[in-house]
């Protein structure tokens, strides 16, 4: 987790308009107001030409979706046309389960409650661990440790504790904390003292 600059992405923005290259955001894990807002590339002041979204999107189904303007889409029409098919696509259970996901996010406007969230657990972790190397966006979690012998013995201690946590396949030093939207305080409470226990006993 390397949360990017305001700076940085308002200057691939210009870019791409500059030079007429589209701007396409891959929020897959990001969006669906997991960084605490709908969409992260709300918080850098730019618009995208393509958003991808998946995974929170189908509500626990398999649903992913391509977002574009008319006139990109109408594009994809001609010179030569291209299909998107695929076997199980528009699926309508999963597209009603999305279509609820979508409509409670919008409604309760949970995510609103995730820099709060956010703030709350990551201020517990240093307190305990005040050296700790963590970075985050939201309730994109990472934990980075000397080595993935030692992420593998907190992710090990922390299940065995009640806590479900992981290491991202790119970074196998580091351990993945994603907790859910509807995280109770009490909850991250509790997951947060896990992690210091688990974290104490290997450094």
């Amino acid at each position: 987790i390397i949360p990017a600059e305001v700076d940085f992405i308002k200057a691939i923005r210009d870019r791409c308009t500059q030079v007429g290259a589209l701007l396409a955001l891959d929020e897959i894990q990001t969006g669906m107001g997991r960084t605490g807002t709908m969409f992260a590339f709300e918080q850098y002041d730019v618009v995208p030409d393509i958003l991808l979204l998946a995974k929170a999107l189908g509500g626990g189904y398999p649903l992913g979706a391509f977002i574009s303007s008319p006139e990109i889409m109408n594009s994809l029409t001609y010179d030569p046309p291209l299909g998107h098919i695929t076997t199980f696509g528009g699926h309508p259970v999963s597209c009603a389960a999305g279509l609820a996901s979508l409509d409670y996010l919008i409604c309760s406007k949970i995510f609103q409650e995730i820099p709060e969230k956010e703030d709350f657990f990551i201020t517990k972790l240093l307190n305990a661990i005040p050296n700790l190397n963590i970075r985050h966006k939201g309730f994109l979690i990472g934990i980075e440790l000397e080595s993935s012998h030692f992420v593998k013995k907190v992710i090990k201690g922390a299940i065995n504790d009640g806590l479900i946590v992981d290491w991202y396949m790119f970074s196998p030093q580091t351990i993945r904390v994603a907790p859910p939207l509807i995280i109770s305080y009490d909850e991250l409470d509790l997951a947060a003292e896990i992690l210091i226990k688990q974290l104490k006993s290997i450094l």
